[in-house]
């Protein structure tokens, strides 16, 4: 089976690339030097010396690390046909998740657990991964991320059904503020008969709970 692309038409790269700015507004121009100087004002009005041989390259660090957190990387959604018409859960586990909080910049980490029921396509297993990075390149609030996961995979693969669960940590809750070391941020959203069959749902669930019980 070498099929790459499916029978109808799913969006192309360029469009999933696009998915970011258009949920986020207007797509602005990448300008790492006014990152850079930006970043310098910043540490600067911190109190911290910019000056010093430790730090004269912080600024340009700092603008290169924040780039790559909120810049997607190209991929192919890869999907086959479901020749043999499987039609139970399929689950990957695990999914690494980074993502910046849009309130304070600071990043959340953790993993996903993401489960679809077939329909006509099948999904390459990687190309998971490479949605849930894609869909997490920009500052945003976890919940709208999960949200958006699922959302991505109905509309692009059409499944009969989809879950996501998002286990992660908050660095601006556990780093500073409340402190709360060790808290666990759980977010869930299901689609289709995910959402709409409660057997479905409780065995995803199910599989899920089991993994974060397991650690």
């Amino acid at each position: 089976m070498t099929t790459t692309r499916p029978e109808r038409d799913l969006p192309a790269v360029s469009d999933l690339a696009r998915f970011r700015h258009r949920v986020a507004g207007e797509e602005a121009p990448l300008d790492l030097d006014a990152a850079e100087a930006a970043a310098a004002d910043l540490l600067r009005a911190l109190g911290l010396p910019l000056d010093s041989e430790e730090m004269v390259e912080t600024p340009r660090r700092m603008a290169h690390a924040y780039a790559e957190l909120v810049t997607a990387v190209p991929f192919e959604l890869t999907t086959f046909p479901n020749r043999k018409g499987y039609d139970e859960l399929v689950v990957v586990e695990d999914i690494p998740v980074r993502c910046l909080c849009e309130h304070h910049m600071l990043p959340f980490v953790g993993v996903a657990h993401i489960g679809y029921l077939p329909a006509d396509r099948i999904l390459g297993l990687s190309k998971f991964a490479r949605l849930v990075e894609l869909v997490a390149r920009r500052p945003q609030t976890q919940e709208r991320l999960t949200q958006e996961i699922a959302e991505q995979l109905e509309q692009r693969l059409q499944p009969r059904g989809v879950g996501v669960v998002l286990d992660t940590e908050h660095t601006c809750m556990t780093l500073r503020g409340a402190q709360a070391r060790g808290s666990r941020t759980l977010t869930s959203a299901m689609v289709g008969e995910l959402r709409k069959n409660p057997a479905t749902r409780a065995e995803f669930l199910t599989l899920t709970r089991g993994l974060r019980t397991s650690r």
